[in-house]
């Protein structure tokens, strides 16, 4: 029974979120009813100490990020820079690929260590101004973002910077460059049938003759200009978001170190602070403020209304993060249900074979969470050691294990309730009825990538 109410809190968040209700408003809702049907005298400190403190606790550490990254795409779309790239990858791709180009553009980003969030922000106008010019349903923009941000290069290249491909070096003592080989064929399974899927798509639009489609919302504004910047210009605020955010990472890292004393300075308050969560945030946001300077230094005489075009960058910025946090606060309190805890010891033995058994849990978690890290930490904090024990029995390298939990955390994390598709699907003004269809294609793919690295270590041991 307690499953049972999981299913159906989970349910209504998806029905919700699906049919284009604020997940605002129906996370608290969907997390508070399985509370209810579950421990109903635990409803309100559930709310306050549970939901409310991890919503909270989100916006605390990324809002930043929100608000920096929305106003740096914001500024790019409003002076002319993104139509400028665009107009470059029309030349260079020819307007026929301009998926592709989108992909690449993403996965560039995404690889360069700039997170999820920001890639969505900044990605949205150039694809909104290539999708337009090749004559390509805007609802499709969401799903080619996604599979150059939120697939290959968030967990299955190797070296990713991002956190789902960081996680598991603490639970197996690898690193990020983990299975090299493996991660690289996966990551190639998702990129190449991914742009195949979506090629064909497209290919089907046309014969429909669909086009790009009228009366859309949150549409990026042409620019009005004179004339737009050299594409050496316009990609100049994204070489130095990429580099600085590598750069300020390392430097702050260095400068503050691994934790922070308040009353060392002389002033009351938290002792021994772990900055570890808060040096990335801080690194990318202040790269954000460059990217932004530079923006306004080059073209400040183009920019017609910039505090126009900033507080419209703060309202989605607003909404955005309050999507995401909701979520976070939903993931948070379904993991502390009695029935999660069933799901949670029975994803550990449902397969002999340890990695169908690992990926099977950490993508299950994922999808249960919404949350790809959400997931993915809590199947390892609850599972990592029998993971190992079977590892070492079968004569399974640790770095296998780190891959397959990386690539995994990335499967089923993408239903409708995930914050990154929220998110995407606030920036770009779209529904779920709309662009969720081929987002799931790519989750699907996503997941049948996991058991195709699996396959090959099996049929030819490579690592």
């Amino acid at each position: 029974m307690n499953i049972v109410v999981i299913l159906i809190s989970l349910s209504l968040l998806i029905f919700a979120a699906y049919r284009g209700y604020s997940v605002i408003l129906f996370a608290p809702i969907a997390a508070l009813a399985a509370v209810l049907l579950t421990l109903p005298y635990l409803a309100m400190p559930v709310y306050s100490w549970v939901f409310g403190e991890k919503m909270v606790s989100f916006i605390k550490l990324f809002f930043p990020v929100f608000l920096l990254s929305a106003v740096f795409g914001k500024l790019t779309e409003a002076c002319g820079m993104a139509g400028s790239i665009a107009r470059t990858v029309i030349k260079l791709f020819g307007a026929g690929n301009a998926m592709p180009a989108i992909v690449v553009l993403g996965a560039i980003l995404t690889y360069g260590g700039v997170s999820l969030f920001v890639v969505a922000f900044a990605v949205y106008p150039f694809a909104a101004d290539l999708f337009k010019s090749a004559g390509i349903p805007k609802r499709l923009i969401p799903a080619t973002i996604a599979l150059g941000a939120f697939t290959f290069t968030m967990d299955a290249f190797p070296g990713s910077p991002q956190i789902q491909n960081i996680i598991p070096t603490g639970a197996f003592h690898t690193t990020t460059w983990a299975a090299p080989w493996l991660g690289f064929c996966g990551g190639m399974f998702i990129l190449i049938f991914g742009v195949l899927y979506l090629q064909w798509q497209k290919r089907k639009a046309a014969r429909r003759s669909e086009g790009y489609g009228i009366d859309h919302i949150n549409e990026p504004e042409t620019f009005s200009g004179e004339r737009l910047p050299s594409v050496w210009i316009a990609i100049l605020p994204l070489f130095i978001v990429v580099v600085s955010n590598k750069v300020f990472n390392t430097v702050l890292d260095r400068y503050y170190g691994k934790a922070f004393s308040f009353p060392a300075f002389g002033i009351e308050g938290g002792s021994g602070l772990d900055l570890k969560p808060f040096i990335p945030v801080w690194s990318v946001s202040t790269a954000l403020v460059l990217g932004i300077l530079v923006i306004v230094l080059l073209r400040f005489r183009h920019l017609k209304n910039i505090k126009k075009e900033i507080n419209i960058s703060i309202g989605g910025a607003l909404l955005a993060a309050m999507n995401t946090a909701s979520e976070y606060g939903f993931g948070a309190v379904i993991a502390i249900l009695p029935g999660f805890k069933v799901i949670e010891k029975g994803m550990a033995s449902v397969f002999g074979n340890v990695l169908v058994n690992e990926a099977v849990a950490v993508t299950t978690l994922s999808g249960i969470t919404g949350s790809a890290s959400g997931g993915m930490s809590i199947a390892l904090a609850s599972m990592k050691d029998i993971f190992l024990s079977k590892a070492m029995t079968q004569g399974i390298p640790n770095e296998v294990l780190h891959r397959v939990a990386s690539m995994a955390s990335g499967g089923m994390d993408t239903l409708p309730h995930n914050s990154s598709v929220l998110t995407l699907l606030v920036i770009t003004g779209l529904t779920h009825r709309q662009s969720y269809k081929d987002i799931f294609m790519l989750t699907l793919l996503k997941v049948m990538a996991v058991f195709f690295i699996i396959l090959l270590y099996y049929s030819f041991g490579l690592v």
